[in-house]
């Protein structure tokens, strides 16, 4: 599960990936999704591994539900400074 932004306090994507290195390649040349594209979302700024994908998604679905705020202070947990996340030698 992994939340994806333009910048720092801007605006959020929150997905789900087998292989966060691809998935964030995909988000940066513009073939990820339409929002991401839309958005210019290319900054990886908060990751979570899960044991199974059931569990991953029920994960990116209840974050989703979550007020904004919720999801800025879950990133600020991790990445106080919403450094981008992406490293391309993944």
């Amino acid at each position: 599960m992994y939340i994806m932004n333009n910048r720092p306090n801007g605006t959020l994507y929150v997905g789900v990936t087998n292989d966060i290195g691809r998935r964030t390649n995909e988000h940066r040349s513009g073939t990820g999704s339409s929002f991401t594209r839309r958005y210019r979302l290319t900054r990886l700024v908060y990751v979570e591994q899960h044991e199974d994908i059931l569990s991953a998604i029920q994960r990116e679905k209840n974050i989703k539900d979550w007020p904004c705020a919720w999801k800025k202070r879950l990133i600020r947990g991790q990445n106080p400074d919403s450094d981008d996340l992406y490293d391309p030698f993944l």
